[in-house]
C-alpha cells in the first residue's frame, strides 16, 4: 500500500505541488519569525556582551527610579585593591537644539559622560573620536542623522539653566549598554555633569583583576555590585523582551495562516478523494483493507506535509533574512547577529507543517474508508454536484453557531463595560460566528454566485457558463471560499477598527479640547514653561485663549498622586470634560474637582484628604469628572495651588487661535513668542492628530502586510480547486470546444469562475469582518464613533477580484491546451 500511495503521488505531482505550496507559506510565517527574532537576539547578545566584557565589576544603585551614587564612592572604589581603572557614569537630561534653533525630538536628549580613552571605553565610536576637552562632545549615530549633524559641526546643548552652551562635535558614537531612544550627547565626565545637573553616578564601572566581594565590601551601603558579565546579560534580557513580544505577536499570525492552510489543504484531499473514487474501489476489490486504504492516505498527506515543510524552511530562512536587510535599509539600528537557523526552528517548522498537513487529511482520509467495492463498476458524476441537502443537525448546529456568536457580540458592545473582558468576548463571539458561516456557506454559494456572476451572465456565454459552474459544487465551492474569508475578514476587521478608533479620538480632542498649540517644556527635573511666556502669548492679537496647567507631586487617601490646576476659566470654555456630579461651576477654595479613575466612588459633597507641601488638607468634593482629557486627574482652585506648592511653572500651555486669522500668522506669532525659549516643544493640534493617524495607519499596514499572506495561501486553494476542477471536467471542456466554444472563450469562462469564488470569499469576509469591527470598536472605546472605511474595503474586494482572475491563469492555460480528440476519448 505504501508504494502504491507513492506512486499515486508521483502521478499527481502538480496537484500535490500545488498543495504542498499552501503548507509552505504558512511554515514560511513561521520559520521567518523564527529566523528574525534569533538573529536580533543573537545580535544583541553579541553587542552587549562584547561591550559588557570591558567592565569587571559595575555598581549600581539597588532598586529602579531616580536614585544615585553618592560621589564620595569613586575614592573607595578606587581604592580596591586590584582597581586599575574607573569610569563613573553620569546621566541625566541634556536637550540638543536642532538646527532651527528648537529642541530636538519631543523629549530632551540624554547627557552622558564617557572615557576619551582607556579599558572602560565601551562606546564603539563611528566616526571620529571620544570627547577630551570641556568644549567637545559627540553625538549617537541615530541623532547625528535625524538632524543632520556632523563630525566638525559646532551644536547647542542647553544647560540645566536654560542656557545655550556650544560644542564642537569631534565624532559619533555606537551606544552599546546604554539605551536612549530619545537621542544621547556625550561629554567628558565633568562637562556632563555640568550640563546635566546631576547630583551623583548612575553607574560606577571597574577594570582591572577585582571581584565583586572586595568591591562590595569597600562601598558598603545599599548598592548593587555585579560583574561585567551580569550587566551585559540583565540589559540583553531587556532588549530580548522586545525580541519576544515581536515573536509572539508574529506567530499569532503565522498560526492564521496555518489555519488557512489547513482548510485548503483539507478542500484539496476531499476533491482528490472524490475524484478517486472508482481507484479507492478497485483497491479494496483486489484485497485492500479500510485501515490501509486509510494509512495510504495519511501517507500522501505526511509525504506532502514534509515535501512543503522543508520548502517553507526554506522559504521562510530567506523572509527572515530579507526582514532584517529591510530594516536596517529603513534606518533602524539593529545590531547584526550571526544568521540564526537553529534547530528548534527547523523541528518546530517541519512538525507544524507535517502535523497540520495530516490532521487536515483526517476527514478525507475516513471518507475513502467508506468508498464500497461495488463503487469501482459504476460512473460517477463530478463529485460535489447535485441537490445540496441541509440535515436537521446541519440546520441545528448552524443556527446554534451563528445566534451565540451574534448574541455574544451584540453583548460584548452593547452590554458589558468597556474593557479586556467585552474584547474577549467578543473575540469567542468572532470564533463562534466564523464557525456558524463555515456550516452556512454551501447554502450562500448558489444565491451569491448567481448575484455576482449576474453581471459577467450579460456579457456573453463565458459569463453564463462561469456562473453556472460556479454553482454546481456548493460545498466545494464554500470551503475554497472560507479560506479566502478568514484573511479578508480580518483585514477588514483591523480597517474598520483602525478608521474608528481615529474617528472617536479626533471627535474626541475637538469635542472636549479643542486647542490649536500645545507648549511643554524639555528643560528641568520638573521641565516646566515660565509663567512670563503664557502672558506672552496673551498679549498676541492673534491668539484667543490661553491655558495653563501645573502639576505638582502630592498624595490621595495617603498614596502619591499628583495634583494639578488649570489656569482661569478655561474649564468648561476650552478643556471640556463629562460631568458627573457636582459642578465646576463649585470649583472654589478648600474644595477638589476628581476624576473618576481617583474618585474612588465618591461623589460630589463628600470629603477627600490631599497631601500637599504644606501638609494634609481635607478637601470637599466638588465635582466628579470624566472623559479623557489632558489635565490632572486631581484638580484644585488656582490660587489653592499656589499655596499648597508655591508658585510654580507651568507644565503645560495650551492656545487657541482667534476666528478669522491665518494659520500662517498664527504660526508665526507663536514662534515669536517662543524664540527666547528654545526648550519649550510646540506643537500643533494638527501634528498631533497627523502623528496619531500616521501611527494607527502604520499599524494596519503591518497588519494588512502579514494577513496578506493568508488571502495568499487562500488564492492558491482556488488555483488548487480550480486546476482538479479542469481535471474533472477533461471531457465537458473538449465538448465545448467541438461546440464552437473558443479557447480564448474557455480560458475567460474559467477566469470568471475563478473570480466569482474569489468574490464570494472577499464579499463574506467583508461582512464579518465589519460587523465584528464595530463590535471590537465598542468593546475597546467608551462611546466610539463607527466609521465605515469605503474606500479601503472597495480596494480589499478588487483586489480579491483581480487575485482570483491571476489564480485561474495555469489552469484556465492548461485546459485551452488540451487536444479536444484525445478529451473526448479519454475515460
Amino acid at each position: 500500500m505504501l508504494k502504491t500511495s507513492l506512486a499515486g503521488l508521483r502521478a499527481r505531482r502538480l496537484r500535490m505541488l500545488l498543495t504542498a505550496l499552501a503548507i509552505a507559506l504558512g511554515v514560511a510565517f513561521i520559520t521567518g519569525t523564527f529566523v528574525l527574532t534569533d538573529t536580533m537576539q543573537a545580535g544583541y547578545d553579541q553587542k552587549f556582551g562584547s561591550s559588557a566584557g570591558k567592565v569587571a565589576v559595575a555598581v549600581l544603585p539597588e532598586g529602579s527610579g531616580d536614585q544615585a551614587l553618592p560621589e564620595g564612592l569613586l575614592r573607595k572604589v578606587r581604592a580596591v585593591p586590584g582597581v586599575t581603572d574607573v569610569h563613573a557614569t553620569v546621566r541625566g537630561d541634556a536637550p540638543l537644539l536642532g538646527k532651527d534653533g528648537r529642541a530636538y525630538g519631543d523629549m530632551p536628549t540624554m547627557g552622558f559622560s564617557l572615557p576619551s580613552t582607556g579599558p572602560l571605553q565601551r562606546h564603539e565610536v563611528v566616526t571620529g573620536r571620544a570627547p577630551a576637552a570641556a568644549d567637545e562632545a559627540v553625538l549617537d549615530k541615530a541623532t547625528a542623522e535625524a538632524t543632520g549633524y556632523r563630525t566638525g559641526d559646532s551644536i547647542k546643548v542647553l544647560d540645566p539653566r536654560g542656557g545655550p552652551r556650544t560644542f564642537r562635535l569631534v565624532g559619533t558614537v555606537e551606544l552599546a549598554l546604554d539605551r536612549a531612544y530619545r537621542g544621547a550627547v556625550g561629554f567628558t565626565p565633568a562637562t556632563a555633569t555640568a550640563m546635566t545637573g546631576a547630583k551623583g553616578y548612575a553607574e560606577i564601572d571597574v577594570a582591572g583583576p577585582v571581584s565583586t566581594q572586595a568591591v562590595a565590601a569597600a562601598v558598603g551601603g545599599p548598592y548593587e555590585v555585579i560583574t561585567g558579565r551580569q550587566l551585559g546579560d540583565r540589559l540583553a534580557t531587556a532588549n530580548g523582551a522586545d525580541t519576544k513580544v515581536l515573536r509572539i505577536g508574529l506567530l499569532l499570525f503565522g498560526l492564521v495562516s496555518l489555519l488557512v492552510s489547513a482548510i485548503v489543504i483539507y478542500n484539496t484531499f476531499a476533491i482528490l478523494i472524490a475524484q478517486r473514487m472508482r481507484e479507492l474501489a478497485l483497491l479494496r476489490c483486489v484485497g485492500a483493507t479500510r485501515r490501509q486504504v486509510f494509512g495510504g492516505v495519511l501517507v500522501e498527506a505526511a509525504a506532502v506535509g514534509l515535501v512543503g515543510s522543508l520548502l517553507g524552511l526554506a522559504i521562510g530562512a530567506a523572509l527572515g533574512a530579507g526582514a532584517i536587510a529591510a530594516i536596517g535599509f529603513f534606518g533602524a539600528d539593529l545590531p547584526a547577529g550571526a544568521f540564526a537557523l537553529g534547530l528548534r526552528t527547523v523541528a518546530v517548522g517541519l512538525v507544524a507543517g507535517v502535523v497540520v498537513t495530516v490532521l487536515s487529511a483526517l476527514l478525507p482520509a475516513r471518507a475513502a474508508t467508506r468508498v464500497a467495492p461495488v463503487a469501482a463498476l459504476r460512473s460517477e458524476a463530478e463529485p460535489g454536484t447535485g441537490r445540496l441537502r441541509f440535515g436537521p443537525f446541519r440546520i441545528v448546529v448552524t443556527v446554534l453557531l451563528c445566534g451565540l456568536g451574534l448574541g455574544l457580540a451584540a453583548f460584548g458592545a452593547l452590554v458589558m463595560p468597556v474593557g479586556e473582558s467585552a474584547l474577549a468576548v467578543t473575540a469567542l463571539a468572532g470564533g463562534l460566528t466564523f464557525l456558524g458561516a463555515i456550516a452556512l456557506m454551501p447554502a450562500l454559494v448558489r444565491p451569491l454566485a448567481r448575484v455576482i456572476g449576474a453581471i459577467p451572465a450579460r456579457v456573453g456565454l463565458p459569463g453564463r457558463l462561469a456562473m453556472e459552474n460556479s454553482r454546481r459544487a456548493p460545498k466545494r465551492t464554500a470551503t475554497t471560499t472560507i479560506a479566502l474569508t478568514i484573511g479578508v475578514g480580518l483585514v477588514t476587521l483591523f480597517a474598520v477598527l483602525g478608521a474608528s478608533v481615529k474617528a472617536t479620538a479626533s471627535d474626541r480632542l475637538e469635542q472636549q479640547f479643542p486647542v490649536d498649540y500645545a507648549l511643554r517644556s524639555q528643560l528641568g527635573s520638573d521641565r516646566t514653561i515660565p509663567r512670563a511666556l503664557a502672558e506672552t502669548l496673551r498679549a498676541a492679537p492673534e491668539i484667543g485663549s490661553v491655558t495653563e496647567v501645573r502639576w505638582a507631586d502630592g498624595g490621595l487617601d495617603g498614596d502619591d498622586r499628583s495634583i494639578g490646576t488649570v489656569s482661569g476659566p478655561a474649564i468648561g470654555k476650552v478643556v471640556k470634560p463629562e460631568i458627573e456630579s457636582g459642578s465646576f461651576a463649585d470649583l472654589r477654595t478648600g474644595t477638589v474637582a476628581l476624576h473618576h479613575n481617583a474618585a474612588g466612588g465618591r461623589s460630589a459633597g463628600q470629603t477627600v484628604g490631599v497631601t500637599t507641601r504644606q501638609g494634609p488638607r481635607t478637601l470637599r468634593i466638588a465635582v466628579v469628572f470624566s472623559g479623557d482629557v489632558p489635565m490632572p486627574e486631581i484638580l484644585v482652585p488656582e490660587r489653592d495651588f499656589d499655596a499648597y506648592f508655591g508658585a510654580l511653572g507651568d507644565t503645560a500651555i495650551y492656545l487657541k487661535v482667534k476666528d478669522g486669522v491665518d494659520a500662517a500668522a498664527a504660526r508665526t506669532a507663536v514662534d515669536a513668542a517662543t524664540k527666547d525659549h528654545p526648550a519649550v516643544n510646540v506643537a500643533s493640534a494638527t501634528s498631533i492628530k497627523d502623528q496619531f493617524s500616521r501611527a494607527i495607519d502604520t499599524m494596519l499596514m503591518v497588519f494588512g502586510g502579514m494577513l496578506g499572506l493568508s488571502i495568499l495561501i487562500a488564492l492558491f486553494g482556488i488555483a488548487n480547486t480550480l486546476t482538479l476542477s479542469v481535471v474533472e471536467r477533461t471531457r465537458e471542456s473538449a465538448l465545448l470546444r467541438a461546440l464552437g466554444l473558443t479557447r480564448r472563450q474557455l480560458r475567460r469562462m474559467l477566469s470568471v469562475e475563478s473570480m466569482i469564488m474569489a468574490l464570494i470569499g472577499a464579499l463574506t469576509g467583508v461582512v464579518l469582518g465589519t460587523l465584528f469591527g464595530w463590535a471590537a470598536t465598542r468593546a475597546i472605546l467608551e462611546g466610539a464613533l463607527f466609521r465605515l472605511p469605503y474606500a479601503q474595503i472597495v480596494a480589499f474586494v478588487a483586489i480579491a477580484a483581480l487575485a482570483g482572475l491571476i489564480a485561474a491563469v495555469l489552469p484556465s492555460r492548461r485546459a485551452a491546451r488540451a487536444s479536444i480528440v484525445e478529451s473526448l476519448s479519454s475515460e
